[in-house]
């Protein structure tokens, strides 16, 4: 089994920890930056999740 298989067999293991992070990451950013950019934050961390999800 290579890095990258384990990699992918952690993360989808931990999906939702994951999720949880990537949350908890998207809303530190919005705490730090101009509300412009919350709605491209949201997108990021949308995308971020469809892509653990495998979608």
């Amino acid at each position: 089994m290579g890095l990258s298989d384990q990699a992918k067999g952690l993360l989808g293991d931990n999906a939702d920890k994951v999720k949880d992070v990537i949350d908890d990451a998207a809303d530190a950013i919005k705490d730090k930056t101009p509300d412009q950019v919350d709605d491209v934050v949201d997108k990021v961390a949308d995308k971020a999740k469809e892509i653990l999800d495998g979608k």
